[in-house]
């Protein structure tokens, strides 16, 4: 039986997806005609409304003389979330239309039930340019590499790593603490010098973790904003880079720490390092009111309960003019040479203090770009209470696109492909298209397990550091994640959005939790497969303009096959992925019947084979 309605065709929904400001929305749906239908209307509600709202649908004909057709159109013209179905008038009595299950779409049936979602956001919302078809590639400063040049830090409190390929130190100390302050010295002089490695890979923005003066090699646990931390070098150091790699055509941007600072802080100091200042020290303190005190000094708020990290009151008048003001520390950098800002934990800033640095980026840069931390459905993401508004065109251009990575990761482990572009679709239905085209498409970060180990390695399954500083992967394990890391890769290079590898995924390294995700760079023991197919597909995006911004359309994704096509008004590219266990060969869809093989791939007789455990590509 056809389904009722199906918000991801055109036919039943028009435009499909977000939409902005004022459009109007086309619906279509098909009763059968046994169900007698003589009335129709369209249940919607904005998100901050409680009651619904009755649209009059009205009948345009019958198809196939089995089902009845009734279309309206909508309007939407508030900035946010609406909600919809529809509601019948049957022989059979009043009955919905309700989403459900992927294989069915949406059924009918006797009671309301789940509805589906449409974004409306901000008129005139726009992104920056300069991403869109391009590669990032994710920095973890101390581990990326060592320029040489020894800092004098005068810190007697930190570990010196002599051998770059050991592991992080992750024992506890003597008092059973875990401190984060072994060092592998690298520094910002050691990525300048790395630029043209970087540039061969298609690389086009580099994303620095934190760099800001801290205790931690981390540097999450920010002790002065204003300041380059001594280990990585100086301010002149980091102008150097950004100019070095903005004359490769390479963007820097920065890890803003908003949502709490360091204890050993200027602003904090419990440790007493920064003099007898600090909230910690002085309640007379400029920074007193930044933190939130339930008994001064020793009970704070802290994130996540980590004394060392003290949660900062981000709507205080004088912590936002720090941060966003017209000298604040986001303009600081953004005057040093960096081009914009990742969010860390976004979702626990306020909108408010959000809107606020959107300002100051935009302000210095109108193309300075605003990226947050939200590892679920950004769309929809509720916290502290409230929906929160990070895409609809005053807060964030992009988001850490956690939810493509997980079905990136399903994909790899066997899930069937149809749940696999489900979760792709819904993405592409809920967040706006200028987010879209910039979505920061991830497989590993300094928060989870090196892919590779991910893929190929046993499951952590809670062990404890021990057994994670012992188990790597056997060569047959790392045979095996390589095939599965160009799979992944290169749908990662293909979706919509675009690519951030993470330092050294391209390379092969492996890791289970922080530390181990976090080693040095294996320079000069790099897995030179890999590297070579990050280069091919980093020089395919920078060749193939449908990768930048085309349009998206899945074309058969079940069991062990995704398929999809990408294509503009210059180009479009067919991208088949098998995760099975021998080769299938697949019709090539008729746009791209006089198509290219690309990336190996081999065409017999007018078809494609997608070989097992591998990839398959065609342009035109």
């Amino acid at each position: 039986m056809i389904a009722p309605f199906d918000s991801r065709n055109e036919k039943y929904r028009s435009p499909f997806g977000a939409v902005e400001e004022g459009t109007s929305i086309h619906f279509t749906i098909r009763v059968p005609k046994d169900f007698q239908c003589s009335y129709a209307e369209l249940a919607i509600k904005s998100d901050d409304e409680y009651n619904w709202e009755y649209h009059k649908m009205f009948w345009f004909g019958t198809e196939d003389d089995s089902y009845d057709l009734w279309e309206c159109d909508f309007t939407a013209n508030r900035v946010g979330l609406y909600w919809h179905g529809f509601r019948l008038r049957t022989r059979y009595g009043e009955r919905y239309i309700i989403k459900t299950t992927v294989d069915e779409k949406s059924y009918i049936s006797a009671t309301p039930g789940n509805a589906w979602q449409i974004t409306c956001y901000k008129k005139g919302f726009k992104t920056p340019e300069w991403p869109v078809g391009g590669v990032m590639y994710q920095i973890f400063p101390d581990r990326f590499h060592f320029s040489g040049e020894e800092k004098e830090t005068g810190r007697k409190d930190i570990t010196i790593i002599d051998d770059w390929y050991g592991l992080p130190q992750w024992w506890p100390n003597e008092h059973g603490e875990i401190t984060n302050t072994d060092f592998f010295k690298g520094d910002l002089k050691g990525i300048t010098q790395k630029l043209s490695y970087l540039k061969d890979l298609g690389v086009t923005c580099i994303y620095l973790n934190p760099i800001s003066k801290a205790y931690s090699n981390h540097r999450y646990d920010t002790g002065d904003y204003s300041t380059i931390d001594p280990m990585l070098g100086t301010e002149d150091d980091f102008k150097e880079l950004c100019h070095e790699a903005s004359k490769m055509g390479i963007h820097i941007i920065n890890d803003g720490v908003f949502s709490h600072t360091g204890c050993d802080s200027l602003y904090f100091n419990r440790n007493g390092n920064y003099g007898d200042g600090g909230a910690f020290r002085d309640q007379k303190s400029p920074f007193y009111s930044w933190f939130k005190f339930n008994n001064w000094p020793y009970e704070y708020h802290s994130w996540w309960g980590f004394y060392t990290l003290p949660e900062v009151h981000e709507e205080d008048p004088s912590f936002n003019e720090y941060i966003n003001g017209e000298n604040g520390i986001v303009r600081k950098y953004m005057r040093l040479g960096n081009s914009g800002w990742r969010l860390d934990v976004a979702d626990e800033l306020p909108d408010v203090f959000m809107q606020n640095l959107r300002k100051a980026v935009k302000a210095e840069n109108p193309e300075g770009f605003v990226i947050g931390e939200v590892w679920e459905d950004a769309s929809n993401k509720e916290s502290y209470g409230a929906r929160r508004r990070f895409l609809l065109g005053d807060q964030l251009d992009s988001v850490m696109n956690y939810v493509f990575r997980n079905a990136i990761l399903d994909f790899c482990r066997g899930v069937d492909s149809k749940y696999v572009i489900d979760k792709i679709m819904s993405v592409l239905e809920n967040y706006p298209k200028p987010v879209i085209r910039v979505l920061m498409n991830l497989l590993s970060t300094h928060d989870t397990e090196r892919f590779l180990t991910l893929v190929a390695g046993e499951p952590l399954n809670n062990r404890d550091r021990a057994w994670q500083a012992k188990t790597k992967l056997t060569a047959k394990q790392k045979e095996y994640g390589i095939k599965l890391m160009k799979i992944a890769s290169a749908i990662q290079y293909t979706l919509p959005g675009f690519p951030c590898v993470y330092y050294g995924d391209e390379a092969g390294m492996e890791g289970y939790k922080d530390p181990f995700n976090r080693c040095g760079f294996p320079w000069g023991k790099e897995n030179q497969e890999l590297v070579e197919w990050h280069t091919k597909l980093g020089t395919m995006r920078s060749q193939i303009s449908a990768l930048w911004d085309g349009e998206f359309q899945n074309v058969f994704s079940k069991g062990n096959i995704l398929s999809y096509l990408r294509h503009d008004k210059e180009s479009g590219i067919y991208c088949a992925f098998n995760m099975g266990e021998v080769d299938v060969i697949m019709d090539i869809p008729a746009a791209l019947n006089c198509g290219k093989p690309h990336m190996g791939t081999e065409i017999i007789n007018g078809r494609v084979i997608v070989p097992a455990k591998g990839c398959a590509f065609i342009t035109m």
